[in-house]
């Protein structure tokens, strides 16, 4: 969490957008766990929470007494949530990771970017994100476990194993035939077309999963020849020929504009996209009605994406400063206000200053 308050150099009322972005929705409570009053309290929130989540190197949790075996025999019902770069187990447990490093490791990088150039990192931190998501499909599934047996547990998620995850069409390919995918572009390495391409002005994205779409698509674009070419015959002919075919199309879609090209496609209803900026996408229709970028404090956000009758994007609260919740957790678990003040003065915990 320190690093994203220091780590960019965009600032909105002095703290950092990146950490603003990043930890909404959350209380803060600042503790000195290396001291013995500081992981008292610890373990009394413990006691009565209902999951843990954690992001320490292996072992850093344990040194501090504060690992699941011994959380547990506090509150048997705890769900207790590890997520770290290569996992509890194996030779790399200690190492440090990023998401960049991950996506170096897993193999992300080599599958993207251009043929013959370096490989690229992909433009969002997929690495954290993904472990995240996995975390949190894990987490509940536990508890839904948790309903039937009454008991806690340890779900433990690797930021490297969660990219291989994602990765299952590359290496389902690579390991049942000993061919190593490599970079294509934007396309896709078993479906044709499925990729963008350059227009007059601009750059889309046409997606053909199907024989009707792909003859659609011919037809859309003034080319009913190419449906019954024997070379284009079906997917996995265009596939293998995709390097004749590929010219084909581009020399079609640089004929006019992008826009022409959506409504014509959009008409014949064709899997097709413009291939947007950020202001693009924020500025969109869409968007705007899915609200999906909401105001948050002083600032505007990406909200999350999940939609129910009892989630109201609107309701988020802003990032919280530093020790900003720290008395009122203690007062939760009834620490008198003598006793905050002594912790603080001692260093075992952070109050906020005011805003």
């Amino acid at each position: 969490m320190a690093i994203t308050r220091a780590a960019s150099s965009r600032k909105l009322e002095g703290e950092s957008l990146y950490f603003l972005s990043v930890n909404r929705n959350k209380r803060s409570l600042a503790l000195d766990l290396k001291s013995e009053e500081g992981r008292t309290i610890f373990e009394k929130l413990t006691a009565r929470a209902d999951i843990l989540v954690e992001n320490n190197r292996p072992g850093a949790m344990s040194r501090l007494g504060l690992d699941y075996d011994s959380l547990s025999r506090i509150n048997p019902r705890l769900i207790y949530a590890s997520i770290s770069g290569f996992g509890q187990t194996g030779p790399y447990r200690e190492r440090p990771a990023f998401d960049a490093v991950i996506q170096a490791m897993s193999g992300m990088m080599s599958l993207t970017g251009e043929p013959g150039r370096p490989p690229w990192r992909v433009g969002a931190s997929i690495g954290d994100m993904t472990a995240s998501l996995f975390a949190a499909v894990g987490i509940v599934s536990a508890v839904h476990e948790r309903s039937r047996t009454g008991k806690g547990t340890m779900v433990d998620v690797a930021m490297l194993d969660a990219q291989i995850s994602i990765l299952e069409n590359a290496f389902s390919r690579f390991l049942n035939t000993g061919v190593v995918p490599q970079r294509i572009g934007s396309r896709h390495p078993l479906v044709t077309p499925f990729q963008a391409f350059e227009t007059s002005d601009s750059t889309l994205v046409v997606c053909c999963d199907t024989e009707p779409q792909w003859q659609s698509m011919c037809r859309a674009i003034d080319r009913p020849e190419l449906i019954g070419d024997p070379r284009f015959g079906h997917n996995n002919r265009r596939t293998a020929n995709h390097a004749v075919l590929e010219p084909i199309l581009a020399a079609a879609f640089r004929q006019v504009s992008r826009a022409h090209w959506l409504a014509v496609l959009q008409e014949a209803d064709v899997p097709c996209g413009p291939v947007n900026d950020i202001s693009d996408i924020a500025a969109d229709p869409q968007v705007a009605a899915r609200g999906m970028l909401a105001k948050v404090g002083a600032g505007r956000f990406v909200t999350q994406p999940i939609r129910t009758p009892s989630i109201d994007p609107a309701g988020e609260m802003t990032a919280p400063r530093v020790g900003q919740h720290s008395r009122e957790l203690l007062d939760f678990l009834g620490y008198s206000g003598d006793a905050i003040t002594k912790l603080e003065e001692a260093g075992i915990i952070t109050l906020a200053l005011p805003s």
